[in-house]
């Protein structure tokens, strides 16, 4: 058996790998797979990749491309996640504020710099035609920090994944202004190169089994029963996630990963738009 260490977020997004390691799938194939929940998300991931704690991650996309641009001896794979990420947008319960325009001028609750979240105020301030350059963060490390963090009075807003908060707007702990969706296929699956360098065969393997099992996902009998119970989610907020959400099991396209930088590059989040190979698993 070759061991193979791989990361993610602890959400229902990444059901699939769990399924196809409690049916045995991958030991099938003579494979090991030592999954570990990283909920600090894709900044902590990148670096987890980075020092070599880990051979694979199912990390945001935008994320992924800041960090190789930026020096991470990893590549994409594959796309995991093909449909957008819809982020919402949440302040305290209790706030005031009722819209997007409302927290313009307000700081960032951030898991950390680097992550989706660090990222993706910039899109949404972008997209609101607010000044980039005055935005400010707080660093919270993760969902529970957050709700420390503005249960606390902090006036901070904080963006997170809209159905993984769902449960906290539902509970009267945060309120959503909004949401912004990802402009792009929202999850990658990542490999370091020192792995990919020794293991293209058994990279192989592991998409193989991966891919049939998010092929077949949706068609599994009770799914939507399943996610909620496992994710203590709502039964509607479930189907509605899962009507939205799509897996992917292609490389992630070369237009897809330049658009990524461009926008990047745009917000002086990375120093240049860099070639596609420094980039993407061949």
């Amino acid at each position: 058996m070759k061991k193979v260490r791989i990361i993610g977020v602890p959400e229902h997004f990444n059901l699939p790998w769990h399924l196809a390691m409690e049916d045995g799938a991958f030991e099938e194939r003579g494979i090991d797979l030592e999954w570990t929940d990283v909920p600090e998300g894709t900044g902590k991931m990148s670096q987890m990749l980075q020092q070599g704690e880990t051979d694979l991650a199912i990390i945001l996309t935008e994320g992924m491309v800041k960090s190789i641009s930026q020096g991470n001896p990893s590549k994409i794979v594959q796309v995991f996640v093909a449909s957008p990420l819809l982020w919402g947008i949440h302040v305290a319960a209790g706030s005031t504020r009722n819209s997007i325009k409302d927290v313009e001028k307000d700081k960032v609750a951030i898991s950390r710099m680097g992550s989706g979240s660090h990222l993706m105020a910039y899109i949404n301030a972008q997209n609101q035609g607010w000044d980039t350059e005055n935005l400010q963060f707080e660093i919270i490390n993760n969902l529970d920090g957050a709700v420390e963090n503005l249960s606390g009075g902090s006036n901070a807003y904080f963006m997170w994944e809209h159905f993984t908060t769902k449960p906290l707007v539902d509970k009267g702990i945060f309120k959503r202004v909004g949401d912004c969706p990802t402009p792009w296929p929202c999850f990658v699956i990542a490999a370091t190169d020192a792995f990919l360098k020794n293991n293209a065969g058994l990279m192989k393997h592991v998409l193989d089994v991966i891919n049939l099992y998010t092929e077949e996902f949706k068609s599994i009998p009770s799914i939507d029963r399943t996610l909620a119970n496992r994710y203590d989610q709502k039964l509607e907020d479930i189907q509605s996630w899962l009507s939205k959400t799509r897996w992917g099991q292609d490389p992630l396209p070369k237009e897809t990963l330049n658009e990524v930088q461009k926008r990047l590059f745009d917000l002086k989040l990375i120093e240049e738009v860099k070639d596609v190979s420094e980039f993407l698993w061949e």
